[in-house]
């Protein structure tokens, strides 16, 4: 090991009194001949004057001799005066998501205002076999209830709620419905319709409340739920999150609890 050490120490001082005496082709064939890395070599090369025959016969002579095609590039480089090419590194892209949204999802702001992320339960669907109406641009609704199981949600928030909507690519926020959960003992329930919920009348849309979304960054909405909003269980409700079917279907729905 300590002769292993010598040896390197030794060569590069041996390269480093070449360099100084200025380098040439017979220079780099010595410190080919001495067992210095391509790396070295080049760096030397690099940083160092020199005269170089860069003639066919002296690179034919130069690869004979052991240099390697790194090596004879550094010199053919270095002869014709060019640069050694840096090679740029793009700074990291900086995020332009706040602090604590990484993921399509829905966020809330804890007791430390930091954005953490409301976890999403399953919720069982079945559609109405009534068409309540058909809107102009030709989308049917009908109703939709919805069945989520536990009478109060993991997550517990207080007033006033403001949270935060990382939607997927192509989807906007409007496309999101916010309920209110009605609780019973085997679980928690909601009525709305599908295909959204604006300009339809009667008891369809019981369930659905009007929120404002407010752009934070690209693709995400901040929504806050003020003291007027209530007490009790809530829910906001992905856009495919359903089925189009009237047979059951199931899907998620990011719940939360404002206690009593």
């Amino acid at each position: 090991m300590r002769k292993s050490f010598i040896a390197l120490i030794f060569l590069a001082f041996c390269s480093m009194l070449i360099a100084q005496q200025g380098m040439n082709n017979d220079a780099v064939v010595k410190l080919v001949k001495a067992g210095l890395s391509d790396d070295l070599i080049v760096s030397t090369i690099n940083a160092s004057p020199g005269t170089y025959n860069t003639s066919a016969d002296a690179l034919i002579a130069l690869k004979g001799a052991g240099a390697s095609d790194k090596v004879v590039a550094a010199i053919v480089m270095k002869a014709s005066g060019a640069t050694p090419a840096v090679v740029a590194v793009a700074p990291a892209a900086v995020s332009s998501l706040p602090a604590g949204i990484d993921d399509v999802g829905v966020y809330y702001k804890d007791k430390t205002g930091a954005w953490a992320p409301l976890l999403p339960e399953i919720v069982n669907f079945k559609t109405g076999g009534v068409l309540k109406s058909v809107m102009t641009d030709g989308i049917v609704k009908g109703d939709l209830n919805g069945h989520i199981t536990g009478a109060r949600a993991r997550t517990t928030v207080t007033l006033p709620v403001v949270l935060a909507v990382y939607v997927p690519e192509g989807t906007a926020i409007t496309e999101y419905q916010l309920l209110r959960l009605r609780s019973h003992r085997d679980g928690r329930e909601f009525r709305s319709v599908t295909g959204g919920v604006m300009h339809v009348s009667g008891g369809a849309t019981r369930d659905s409340i009007e929120f404002q979304a407010d752009k934070i960054a690209p693709r995400v909405y901040q929504i806050t739920l003020q003291s007027s909003t209530g007490k009790g269980e809530y829910g906001l409700l992905p856009p495919g999150a359903y089925g189009s079917s009237n047979l059951g279907s199931s899907g998620k729905i990011y719940s939360m609890s404002i206690p009593e």
